[in-house]
């Protein structure tokens, strides 16, 4: 398969343009996600706020390129592709979830070199950079792949029942989890930004301590808001998510 490309339109998707927005947002998505997961989101926050996703290789319409098993290219070829986007105004906020929440903290660090910062990180379903859990999702089979994809209930279970769309989908999520797994971040890395932890009570991804722990990579304050719910608690409580975030953006605009 051929290698990601870096040019903007393949990495980041618009699904409902602004005119003259007040606010912007990206939102990257989970390991095994991709673009469409925030077309909800882009249409509640119309017509005010625009809101960019990105599409990460080895999905959907970039089903033909090879995914990305490590997160520092991953943030490098994100944040190339980004700066058209960067350089304009009003100044985006970053929103991931679960592995696009580290996605969207290692872009915002090299923002940082280059003397740019998000308005505000808001890291969703994802334990500080650097609280490491020895993990082995990756590792497993199919099968084993599939079951934990089940249990985090984010993944719509006619796209688990399907064989001809499960063997499309499953190389991307094998390559996502390789990358977070692997993944061990810079315990003095921090943000120029505010950061906005969201998180559910009965997540086993991530525990208060975890999401509390933000606090020591940003410069700016830190605040942790608890949601009703699992890892994938965003899909359960869409409308108190969405008004969260959009609360969020607007704030720090």
């Amino acid at each position: 398969m051929p290698n990601a490309t870096t040019d903007t339109k393949d990495w980041v998707r618009l699904f409902h343009p602004v005119t003259a927005p007040t606010a912007r947002v990206v939102c990257f998505p989970h390991a095994g996600g991709s673009a469409s997961f925030y077309h909800p989101v882009s249409r509640a926050l119309q017509p005010e706020i625009e809101v960019l996703t990105i599409q990460y290789p080895g999905r959907q319409d970039r089903r033909g390129e090879e995914p990305l098993t490590d997160i520092a290219t991953l943030a490098d070829r994100v944040y190339e592709a980004l700066r058209p986007e960067l350089e304009r105004s009003p100044r985006p906020a970053f929103f991931g979830h679960s592995m696009g929440a580290t996605v969207a903290f290692e872009v915002a660090l090299r923002m940082r070199r280059d003397g740019l910062a998000p308005s505000v990180l808001i890291a969703s379903g994802r334990r500080a950079p650097s609280h490491h859990r020895s993990e082995g999702v990756h590792l497993k089979d199919d099968a084993g792949l599939v079951a934990e994809i089940r249990g985090l209930s984010g993944t719509d279970a006619r796209l688990l029942d399907d064989e001809e769309m499960l063997g499309a989908i499953l190389p991307a999520m094998r390559a996502d989890y390789r990358a977070i797994e692997r993944y061990v971040g810079d315990a003095d890395a921090v943000v120029d930004c505010p950061v906005e932890v969201f998180v559910g009570d009965s997540d086993e991804q991530v525990t208060l301590e975890e999401a509390h722990a933000w606090e020591r990579h940003t410069t700016g304050e830190c605040v942790v808001r608890v949601f009703q719910g699992g890892h994938f608690y965003l899909m359960a409580r869409a409308a108190e998510t969405t008004a969260r975030l959009e609360a969020a953006v607007r704030t720090h605009a």
